[in-house]
């Protein structure tokens, strides 16, 4: 896995850039060394000829690293990636001094012999930050240069290394000899290593949005194949050694070239935020702002999320919470700040994070469109969070009616039950009092109407037949009941969920409740039906129009209860028309 990383602020590795100065310093010391590094060839007696193209090859690595370390530098002061490659550049040189003739250069050229290795290791490890993330990373580059320099210097200690080496102690060719193919066999065995890590990141990280950024790594990871190949090729003194010497330079040059040109395509991909400020004047909504970004950054994956100081949460461009996910090799976020608060996250490709540049020039173009988009969002947050308080009303408005309705069965009802039946049972043994009796038999008329009311008003309080039996039973409880004629239809294939069930219920009570005192229909018609992810309940009748849907609380009720559920109620009303009352309630 990549490692994890926290979310990036737009320029927060800011820093100073180096001094003018000290670049040009830097860039005149670096063709000073590539002279001094053909001169030193064109004038020793014991450089492999052609000493031309040896010099040649040796700054074609030296020139690349230190020049385009420099413009890396420049352009990311924040990064360390650049001062790494300047350094490589110089190291090559140091290991060029082994051809010159004295003693004291040739000396500190033999003992940085192998000392690149280590440094391109860690380049090609430490790209793009210049940071060795990983412990696995750090450990293998620490063996890497106590390899290239402990073991040159033991081996130097030794002897039998051939010129005038001033840390000879003794003189021990053979064992100097042994030591050496142990130090290169190493060296070639940390940097197939280093492949190995290149290859994982390369899997771990997906494909990259920009060509450079693969080249550039695909270039590392044959760098240091062609590295171990050199290596093993001198331990075991291949006759092929001098021709795999040419190639190994010839591919680590690539590797800054490749780089340079990244930087210029980043450079024109910059260029995307002119049309980001052109798509911008329209005043783009938070959905296109989201795809003017994406498609500025060229990553048409890109999301936009929300800070809402007042809900302290993130959301998404509806308006609804959302977390930031953590950096796991798959997705990266960039956090957006004005005046010290978080405003907005880019959640994008975490190869975005090789161009911070280009992430910040697309923020900060979009600084302004981001607050506006900041304030739909809170918008729609605090309609979603009113949707919700009010579907947690009418849920616990439910729920009380479920308990009343039960307590009302449950106690009342039995009660009023029980007292009939004693009433009854005391009626049988007044055979001789008929005046009794006949008031004991009204009393329990009067018991038997009351009970029906409050059925009635257990039924009104809450359905319980359609939570027991479901919504087509109870609806046909309802029509029988109508004071009109009702044609029920019911086309559902199983059960919805109880608090859609009890709304539709209450649609078809309400309207036909309507109905029967307003309308002066003499029939009207209930259908039911389950389309497109919706239940759909229509409630028509042939009476003489004209419902006010505002003024009543009886509609209006109902069109909360159905909005809540995130639903539509229409009603058609046309005077001498009958009226229609629809109900379009999201059931999946």
């Amino acid at each position: 896995m990549a490692p994890s990383a926290p979310p990036r602020n737009v320029g927060e590795y800011a820093r100073r850039e180096p001094a003018p100065a000290v670049l040009w310093a830097l860039a005149a010391a670096g063709c000073a060394a590539a002279g001094a590094t053909v001169a030193l060839a064109l004038t020793s007696d014991h450089v492999p000829q052609p000493a031309g193209l040896q010099a040649a090859l040796l700054d074609w690595i030296t020139l690349p690293y230190i020049l385009g370390g420099l413009v890396a530098w420049w352009r990311r002061p924040e990064s360390r990636f650049g001062p790494l490659m300047v350094a490589a550049g110089f190291a090559i040189f140091l290991s060029s001094l082994q051809w010159a003739s004295d003693a004291l250069p040739y000396t500190i050229g033999l003992a940085f012999d192998l000392v690149p290795v280590a440094i391109f290791l860690q380049v090609f490890l430490a790209f793009p930050s210049g940071r060795l993330e990983r412990r696995v990373e750090r450990v293998l580059v620490v063996a890497a240069y106590a390899a290239a320099l402990a073991l040159q210097f033991a081996k130097m200690a030794l002897g039998g290394v051939g010129g005038d080496n001033l840390l000879a102690v003794v003189t021990e060719p053979s064992a100097a000899l042994t030591l050496q193919k142990v130090q290169l066999i190493t060296l070639s065995v940390l940097a197939l290593a280093g492949v190995v890590l290149l290859t994982l990141r390369r899997l771990d990280a997906g494909r990259p949005l920009r060509r450079w950024v693969a080249l550039l790594v695909d270039s590392f990871g044959l760098g240091l194949v062609m590295i171990a190949a050199l290596l093993l090729a001198g331990a075991f003194e291949l006759p092929a050694f001098e021709t795999i010497r040419r190639v190994t330079f010839g591919v680590l040059g690539i590797a800054p070239v490749a780089f340079l040109i990244g930087l210029l395509d980043a450079r024109l991909a910059r260029s995307s935020v002119a049309d980001l400020l052109v798509a911008l004047d329209a005043d783009p909504g938070p959905a296109k702002l989201q795809d003017a970004l994406a498609r500025a950054l060229g990553d048409p994956s890109l999301r936009l999320a929300y800070w809402l100081p007042e809900f302290e949460s993130w959301a998404d461009l509806d308006g609804r919470p959302v977390v930031l996910p953590e950096r796991d090799g798959t997705r990266a976020t960039t956090l957006i700040d004005r005046d010290g608060q978080h405003l907005a996250a880019l959640v994008h490709n975490p190869s975005l994070g090789d161009e911070p540049e280009l992430l910040d020039a697309v923020s900060a173009a979009a600084g302004m469109a981001l607050e506006n988009g900041r304030l739909h969002v809170e918008l729609r947050a605090r309609v979603e969070e009113l949707r919700g308080s009010r579907q947690r009303v009418i849920e616990a408005g439910q729920h009380e009616r479920r308990r009343l309705e039960r307590n009302l069965h449950d106690g009342a009802q039995q009660r009023l039950i029980a007292l009939s039946l004693e009433l009854g049972l005391l009626g049988e043994r007044l055979d001789g009092d008929r005046d009794t009796r006949i008031r004991l038999d009204q009393a329990r008329d009067e018991i038997a109407l009351s009970l029906e009311e409050l059925r009635d008003v257990a039924r009104g309080i809450h359905p319980a037949v359609v939570s027991g039996h479901g919504l087509a039973v109870g609806l046909e409880s309802l029509a029988a009941r109508a004071p009109l004629p009702v044609r029920l239809a019911v086309d559902l294939d199983g059960r919805v969920d109880e608090r859609i069930e009890v709304a539709a219920y209450y649609v078809v009570c309400e309207s036909l409740a309507n109905v029967g005192k307003h309308a002066q229909a003499t029939s009207a018609t209930v259908d039911v039906s389950r389309a497109n992810g919706e239940l759909v309940v229509e409630v028509v009748d042939d009476g003489v129009g004209g419902a006010d849907s505002e003024r009543g609380t009886g509609l209006r009720g109902l069109a909360d209860r159905v909005e809540a559920l995130g639903g539509r109620l229409r009603v058609w009303t046309p005077r001498g028309g009958g009226t229609r009352v629809r109900a379009d309630i999201p059931c999946e």
